[in-house]
């Protein structure tokens, strides 16, 4: 029997696909890992947007609160514009005469401080010109006299306090020089 020396040296020939089962495996492996790094960044995404959907609706109630809040504020004051335009009651009228507080400052400051003066203590006194002028004479004098001397006490407390101001700032001025003097 004859042996060769010679090998035979068989080269394999190229597989197809499916026949070799370590290549069958690999790509079965890189398929799933693949298919699961494709589903956690489909997780991943799905998370951020339901963030930003969160983070959106968030602001659109906030906006919506704030937008809910100036149209409260625009319509209450609508209403009290209205009100002041509204017709006031007449027994508000009959207080500020013809419903102006202009009309009434103008009125006030036309008067000396006579005037003024003398109507502060009717009001004091609860009364108004007009009633001084329903009354008969006798009481109207003797509302003029109590007015008179009202008048005479008060001129006599302002220059007691005038006095007493210009007393205190010259003792004042005494102090002062006193310590300027330590």
């Amino acid at each position: 029997m004859l042996v060769s020396a010679k090998q035979n040296l068989v080269t394999p020939l190229p597989k197809r696909p499916g026949e070799d089962p370590t290549t069958e495996a690999a790509a079965g492996l890189q398929s799933a890992m693949a298919q699961a790094l494709q589903n956690n960044v489909q997780s991943q995404t799905t998370q951020v947007q339901e963030s930003a959907t969160q983070q959106a609706t968030q602001q659109v109630s906030e906006a919506t609160k704030i937008s809910d809040n100036v149209d409260e504020a625009f319509a209450k004051t609508r209403v009290n514009l209205q009100a002041v335009n509204a017709p006031l009651p007449d027994d508000v009228k009959d207080r500020i005469k013809d419903g102006s507080a202009t009309a009434e400052f103008k009125d006030y400051m036309s008067k000396t401080p006579e005037q003024r003066l003398r109507d502060s203590i009717l009001k004091e006194m609860g009364l108004t010109q007009e009633e001084v002028d329903q009354m008969p004479p006798e009481k109207q004098e003797a509302i003029g006299e109590e007015i008179a001397q009202r008048m005479q006490d008060k001129a006599e407390i302002a220059k007691a306090e005038k006095a007493q101001q210009s007393g205190d700032k010259d003792k004042a001025q005494v102090v002062d020089k006193f310590l300027a003097s330590l």
